[in-house]
């Protein structure tokens, strides 16, 4: 009897411990993509030793960090979880991107304050082409659009300016990961405008059409230069003042057309 009792006791603290519901998995939806719709790049202004405190135990955090000597890949998220890399961004009309998108963190200083103005610090080779190998990876799992691998100031153009005017990407366009226009393209569209300049208007219509969060006001604003010349630091890094002119209208039109 006692024995029967144990069993008894046995199977119901059984039943009292199994979790969740019983789910039937026979009719899986096909209508579903990732949740991972962007990457999104960085620098991270300090060291190695800084960088990994402030995204492991700070308020900050990202699913990977490349180091500089040597490039190792830290995995620091999962990449089924969010990490606070974004923050308030927008990029193909999605706000707050850390919901729907990898970081990554590259150890690099950004830039210094010089009496004739900021002094960028390039990237390593040994970083680029770490960069370029986890960057496969992740596309290639999670079918990413290269449009969609993005700098920080490509999402927030009016607080950050990582990964700077010397990040590669025209580099990582070539291997597929991202976007660049057509040299030849701009060149014919520039001549053709050359005593056309579009109205601001245009250019906040042509941005926001690629990607950026754009005000749609008709005037040359602050947050317009701002996006302008995120834009102007991502394609055409040698100047990105902010400034409309003919050469950033080609690069945008070529842009959306080869889109």
């Amino acid at each position: 009897m006692k024995l029967l009792t144990a069993l008894v006791l046995l199977i119901l603290l059984t039943a009292c411990t199994s979790s969740g519901p019983k789910l039937d998995t026979s009719h899986p939806s096909v209508n579903h993509d990732s949740r991972i719709q962007f990457v999104v790049l960085h620098y991270t202004s300090t060291t190695l030793e800084h960088s990994l405190a402030l995204l492991t135990h700070g308020e900050v955090s990202s699913h990977y960090l490349i180091g500089a000597e040597p490039p190792t890949i830290y995995k620091l998220v999962d990449e089924n979880l969010r990490a606070w890399h974004a923050g308030e961004s927008e990029w193909q009309g999605r706000t707050w991107l850390n919901s729907s998108s990898i970081g990554i963190e590259i150890v690099n200083p950004g830039y210094r304050d010089t009496p004739t103005g900021k002094l960028w610090y390039p990237y390593t080779e040994g970083q680029v082409q770490a960069l370029i190998v986890l960057l496969k990876d992740i596309v290639k799992r999670n079918n990413i659009d290269p449009r969609d691998i993005v700098g920080h100031s490509d999402i927030a153009p009016l607080r950050k300016v990582d990964p700077g005017p010397l990040f590669p990407w025209k580099r990582l366009a070539d291997e597929g990961l991202g976007i660049w226009p057509d040299a030849n393209a701009v060149a014919q569209r520039q001549a053709s405008m050359m005593d056309n300049l579009p109205s601001v208007t245009w250019f906040q219509q042509q941005l926001a059409q690629l990607g950026y969060g754009t005000p749609q006001t008709g005037e040359l604003d602050v947050a317009t230069r701002h996006v302008l010349a995120a834009f102007q630091m991502h394609y055409r890094p040698e100047r990105f003042d902010g400034q409309p002119d003919v050469q950033s209208a080609a690069i945008l039109q070529v842009l959306n057309h080869q889109r």
